[in-house]
Formats: C-alpha cells, sequence, structure tokens
C-alpha cells in the first residue's frame, strides 16, 4: 500500500491498478491501459489476462504444448513400476535380456504338432513363415510374408511337395527351433544369414540335412566361430559355402582353408584366403644387412 505521503507527492493510489481476475497460474501475458490518478497525472496499469486454449496444441500463440493427463498418468504409473521393481541400473538391464529372450523362445515354439495334421514339409514351412523368412517348394514359386507378416496359406495344399530351399536370414532362430526347419528332410539350399542367435550349437544339429543340402550361407551370423564351422564336416554335399562377415572367426584366411580341406568338394566363398596371413608393419623382418644412406 502506498503511504499518504507518498500519495500527496504525486505517486499513483492503489485504486489506479484494476486487476482483473486471474485464471491461470503460469502463462499469463499483460496488456498496458491508460488511466488517470486522482491527482490528473497520467499513469499506465497493468491488467492481467488469461492465456487463450485451442483445445489441441497448447496455449495460444506459445510453443510448447501441454502434455494430456492420461500419458502423465501413464508415465507416473511407469515410473513407480520400475522404482518398486528395481533399484539399480544392472537389475533393470537383466530384466529387458529376460523379456527379450522369453519373446525369442516364443517364436521358435515346436510346431512338431502340425506335423501329424499337415505334414513336414508344411509345418517345416509355417515355422520359416512366422520368422518372417521365405520357402520354396519344389516347382513352386517362392512364398513370402508381406511387411505385416502375412503370408498365403496355400502352403498348406502343399502337403506332399517337398521344400527344397528355405531363406531365413534376419530370423530369429535358434537352437530349439531348429527342430521345426530339421522337418525338411530333402532341403537343398538354406540362408542363415544375419541370424542373431545361430551359434555352433546350431551348425552342430544340421548332420541331419547331411544327405540332401548344397547350399549353405552364414554370412554375418555374429556367433558362429571355427568350431561351428568345424562342425560342418558332416555335409559333404554341400557345394556352396559363404561364411564371410563372421566376427567371431578369429583368422578368416586360415579357416577358410581349413574348411575347404575338410569339404573338398565345396566352393567356400566370402573371405580373402590371405586374410589374416599377411604380417602386420611391426612384424616384418628387418633387414639389418642393408648400408645406410648418407
Amino acid at each position: 500500500m502506498w503511504s499518504t505521503q507518498n500519495s500527496q507527492l504525486g505517486a499513483p493510489s492503489s485504486d489506479a491498478f484494476p486487476v482483473a481476475a486471474v485464471t491461470n497460474d503460469h502463462n499469463l501475458k499483460t496488456t498496458q491501459s491508460h488511466r488517470y490518478s486522482s491527482g490528473g497525472q497520467k499513469s499506465k496499469s497493468l491488467r492481467l489476462v488469461a492465456p487463450m486454449w485451442n483445445g489441441t496444441r497448447g496455449i495460444h500463440r506459445l510453443g510448447g504444448a501441454v502434455v494430456p493427463e492420461g500419458n502423465q498418468k501413464k508415465e507416473r504409473k511407469m515410473l513407480q513400476f520400475l522404482n518398486n521393481h528395481f533399484y539399480d541400473v544392472e537389475a533393470l538391464r537383466g530384466y529387458l535380456l529376460q523379456r527379450e529372450m522369453s519373446k525369442v523362445h516364443l517364436k521358435n515354439r515346436s510346431f512338431t504338432w502340425l506335423e501329424e495334421q499337415h505334414g513336414p514339409y508344411s509345418a517345416g514351412a509355417f515355422f520359416i513363415l512366422k520368422q518372417g523368412g521365405a520357402v520354396k517348394f519344389r516347382d513352386k514359386e517362392w512364398i513370402r510374408p508381406d511387411k505385416y507378416g502375412h503370408f498365403s496359406p496355400e502352403f498348406w495344399n502343399f502337403r506332399e511337395v517337398p521344400v527344397e530351399a528355405v531363406d531365413a536370414s534376419d530370423c530369429e532362430i535358434n537352437y530349439e527351433g531348429l527342430d521345426n526347419l530339421l522337418l525338411l528332410k530333402e532341403l537343398q539350399s538354406l540362408s542363415l544369414q544375419r541370424c542373431p542367435h545361430v551359434d555352433d550349437w546350431c551348425l552342430s544339429r544340421l548332420y541331419p540335412l547331411a544327405d540332401s543340402l548344397q547350399e549353405l550361407s552364414l554370412a554375418g551370423c555374429p556367433r558362429v566361430s571355427e568350431r561351428g564351422l568345424a562342425c560342418l564336416h558332416h555335409l559333404q554335399n554341400l557345394r556352396r559355402l559363404d561364411i564371410s562377415d563372421l566376427p567371431a572367426v578369429s583368422n578368416p584366411g586360415l579357416t577358410q582353408i581349413l574348411v575347404e580341406e575338410m569339404l573338398p568338394n565345396c566352393q567356400v566363398v566370402g573371405v580373402d584366403w590371405a586374410e589374416g596371413l599377411k604380417l602386420g608393419p611391426e612384424e616384418q623382418p628387418q633387414d639389418t644387412a642393408s648400408p645406410v644412406p648418407a
């Protein structure tokens, strides 16, 4: 409050500042209006105006959008759940990893029960298509799922037609899921490129396909090492083997030489035979007998 003395000196009185009712507690804009005080002097008064709400994009003429109340409740519930169940980052990582592995195991559940009703070829093809891969029945066109994971059910009519080729690139097939793949006893071509869960143990299970399998691609499989490639000695009918881009193989050049000796009738591709065999600059022999230039 202004004192009587200040009022006599021409200072604006309290009634010179009418204040409108405030309907929001933040993001208020002000406008100026002019009124005359009791002393006859022209003074500026402030009038507080409530912000305008347009219903969808937040406050009118302001950049920030207001988060709907429903989303805030969901975020609070999620934060409360994480706070109640996890006390450190490692526990949270373990929980997320467990959830991911549960999904993988679900995708690799056994479909052998379909064998009795539709035959082994259709049952194996169904497993591959559910994984997002593609199959080719003998003398038929390739069957592939669309971007939504849907595929034609016509393959159920091919009960007696063997599957001759499978493209399982980027699929999440693991050791357990091979039970479904091994139903395809007459499989000739198999691509397992960039399959994240195909490891050395998986390769050790391919021996039932030894009589039919002629082409195999393991390119880009991060868990395949020299030990897994050694398990392929059962596949003596292989004619082409792609072992390119295998990060778990420590010496690709030497590995290719050993695989070619193990499978003499197979063309091993994807690796430069000299890769890993050349000496680095620090390992090159030094010629100490050469004269030193003046």
